[in-house]
């Protein structure tokens, strides 16, 4: 079948083909369809149309609200089949998959039951006979862009509350796990979203991401990635003023207090950056533990990390599967031989598994890097991987010190007993979203994003729709008389 979909039409592309590799073995799940010049002006012409002048346009709030409810509903009769194709995609174990689909489905029941809930708002003038109402419209044609490590969840956060403001969108997931995006476009099209409302095109940035993001027909761009990327759509958005909103990743603490419950504290250390490799956004990749514990903590982390089971996400106890490609993986492996370089121990990993059933796929043992300083690359950078770097304090104030020491913000988290301290903690730090003994959960109600370099804008949360909308101020005159401004002159 073609993959992809533009004004309503399944179609092939001008680019050729491309495979989609199981990163597990290396082998070709299936090759899609890749798209050229000619296909991004087809998509974006298509979304500007039903925009401007397609029955979209018209359809009220509460009929978008069904349309998401009904995109629920298919998602959970899909469960199983999207799980899968999400961990052949990215290698994930099928047990996270699984959740992925729960939280997507909870994401689109959100944005369904909060469409038609925003009636806009009086202002009252002091004026008899104005009436002064603020409304919320919206933006128009959005280009959304996903990453390939959570492409089915960081769509839904895009998708769902584009659809709810009434927008049109190209989408663009990234080229290395594009499966369970061309099944949620499926979905869209059986729910009933008019031709043009929703666009797919697969391909690379630069030659399908840039011209989206530079095309003069395209309202707003919606960018989760990385870094350097990120940027360059800021750039290339500023020649249009385009609205931007983009995540781009952290460099996240986990500041763990030496009251905390010695199994809790080595449980969410670990869970805070080996799950999925730690090709997680928020993974916890900077373990801060107070010096009277830090001996002891690392210690039992790194018997821990030594006996994580690898292997393919779809087998039964598994716990961790592969990193996504072979550039990713070598890229891993630069991290770590930089910080060997520049003087960090390697207490646990530091290689590829010896296992021989696992020699084909990208795989990397669970690392823990100790002897760490705070101007070493693979504390400075995020690593996006399976490590782990650690790093001591004595004192509250010094852990704070440590945990805003990066360029980023977007995730963090503090565990202690003492509730006081956690607080003061948590305000201190500046970072979007601060779990307190607890690591990595969101919720489709409560806003995501971050501070510094992680990116600008919100998503999920009220505010996560009003990313997707234009405020008007609609003044109304019910009694008008001539202002007499300027005087008749004969």
């Amino acid at each position: 079948m073609p993959s992809l979909y533009i004004d309503g039409t399944w179609t092939t592309g001008s680019g050729g083909t491309a495979p989609v590799i199981n990163p597990f073995d290396a082998s070709v799940v299936t090759e899609v369809d890749q798209a050229g010049p000619d296909d991004v002006e087809r998509a974006v012409a298509a979304a500007r149309r039903a925009f401007d002048s397609g029955p979209w346009r018209s359809t009220s709030a509460a009929e978008r609200g069904t349309i998401l409810g009904r995109i629920a509903d298919l998602l959970v009769r899909d469960k199983e089949e999207i799980a899968r194709l999400e961990t052949l995609d990215t290698g994930k174990t099928l047990p996270e998959s699984r959740i992925d689909v729960d939280d997507v489905t909870a994401v689109f029941r959100y944005y369904a039951g909060l469409a038609d809930k925003d009636a806009g708002r009086l202002v009252d003038t002091g004026q008899p006979g104005v009436v002064s109402r603020i409304v919320h419209e919206p933006v128009g044609v959005c280009v959304l862009i996903t990453p390939w490590n959570y492409p089915l969840l960081q769509l839904s956060w895009k998708v769902a509350p584009a659809v709810a403001a009434g927008n049109t969108m190209v989408i663009k997931p990234s080229e290395v796990t594009p499966l369970t995006s061309i099944h949620l476009v499926k979905l869209c099209e059986e729910a009933g979203i008019p031709a043009g409302v929703v666009n797919i095109l697969l391909g690379d940035g630069p030659g399908v991401g840039a011209p989206l993001t530079e095309h003069a027909h395209v309202d707003m761009v919606s960018f989760t990635g990385g870094l350097s990327t990120g940027q360059a759509i800021i750039r290339a958005s500023a020649e249009t003023i385009k609205r931007t909103a983009v995540e781009l990743g952290g460099k996240n603490p986990n500041i763990i207090f030496a009251d905390t419950d010695f199994e809790l504290a080595v449980d969410y250390a670990m869970l805070a950056v080996f799950l999925h490799s730690g090709q997680v956004c928020s993974a916890g990749a900077r373990l801060i533990v107070e010096d009277s514990l830090h001996d002891r903590l690392v210690d039992e982390i790194v018997r821990r990390a030594d006996r994580i089971r690898l292997g393919n996400g779809l087998d039964d106890g598994v716990e961790v599967g592969p990193l996504v490609s072979a550039a990713h993986l070598a890229k891993i492996e630069s991290f770590v031989q930089s910080a060997r370089d520049e003087g960090a121990t390697v207490r646990c990993g530091g290689r590829r598994p010896d296992d021989p059933a696992l020699r084909q796929g990208y795989f990397y043992r669970p690392t823990v890097l100790t002897g760490v300083t705070r101007d070493m690359r693979v504390i400075r950078e995020e690593t996006f991987g399976p490590l782990l770097t650690v790093e001591r304090f004595q004192t509250e104030d010094e852990a704070i010190a440590l945990g805003n020491d990066t360029d980023y913000g977007l995730a963090g988290a503090v565990f202690t007993q003492e509730m006081g301290r956690a607080h003061r903690v948590a305000s201190a730090l500046r970072h979007g979203t601060v779990w307190i003994n607890d690591f990595h959960p969101y919720y489709p109600g409560a806003e995501w994003g971050g501070m510094g370099r992680s990116g600008n804008g919100r998503e999920l949360g009220p505010t996560g729709l009003a990313e997707y909308q234009e405020i008007k101020h609609v003044w109304t005159n019910t009694a008008p008389e001539p202002q007499r401004w300027f005087t008749e002159r004969s």
